[in-house]
């Protein structure tokens, strides 16, 4: 959720496998698409052990990859924070009344320009612009994250990520997202340009003897292949 107070697979991926947590019930309020009006429902999660696999919406992906380019932010980093403040869910309202998908508050919108929280891209440009702002605000993600949250005024009241809980736990989840993402994205880049190494292609001659050629993939597996 933002304040009003004003450091994955690759993200471009549309499919979101998590693993899921302990069986809960959840009650969430949501915008519905039509009307407008608010409504609750009750959500119990997965049973351990089950992954929890969504498939996203294209547009949204596009969104957050066309959007955090322009705004020369990681998307690996907008999708951690997409995932801890709405879960992907476009017409998410929290009890403090932040809406969409990035959760912003109503006077966080109309600072950058939104009329329709519930506008996916509109949503998503909005809440990227605010963490970029907050990261040339504060030169360090960490903090940039806290701020997302806590607002400007505390982080800067404390210098530091403001000593409460919902924000200490907001920056935990986020890191540890993002990290993972991170990795995730560099491994598909790893195992993308080894696909890409050209083979050598060598016919064997009478007079020329079969060699052994050998090499490690990106899971440090062996690969014995004849030249």
């Amino acid at each position: 959720m933002i304040a009003t107070g004003l450091g994955a697979e690759n993200s471009a991926s549309d499919t979101l496998s998590v693993p899921a947590p302990a069986p809960r019930a959840v009650s969430v309020v949501r915008a519905d698409a039509r009307t407008g009006r608010l409504v609750r429902r009750i959500v119990v999660s997965p049973k351990p052990g089950d992954p929890a696999v969504r498939k996203l919406d294209p547009a949204v992906t596009a969104a957050i990859e066309e959007t955090a380019k322009g705004f020369d932010v990681s998307p690996e980093l907008i999708h951690s924070m997409i995932q801890v403040e709405s879960n992907y869910d476009p017409f998410a309202v929290s009890p403090k009344g932040a809406q969409g998908l990035m959760q912003l508050m109503p006077a966080t919108a109309r600072r950058f320009g939104v009329t329709n929280t519930f506008d996916a891209r509109q949503n998503i440009e909005a809440g990227v612009r605010y963490l970029k702002l907050l990261q040339d605000t504060f030169k360090d993600d960490r903090l940039a994250i806290a701020a997302y949250n806590a607002g400007e005024k505390a982080v800067a009241k404390y210098g530091d990520v403001p000593p409460y809980p919902e924000t200490v736990n907001y920056v935990a989840k986020v890191g540890k997202k993002y990290g993972q993402a991170k990795r995730a994205a560099e491994k598909s880049k790893i195992e993308a340009k080894a696909m890409e190494q050209p083979k050598p292609v060598q016919q064997p001659t009478e007079d020329q003897p079969r060699h052994i050629q050998g090499y490690l993939d990106a899971e440090g597996r062996l690969h014995l292949a004849t030249r």
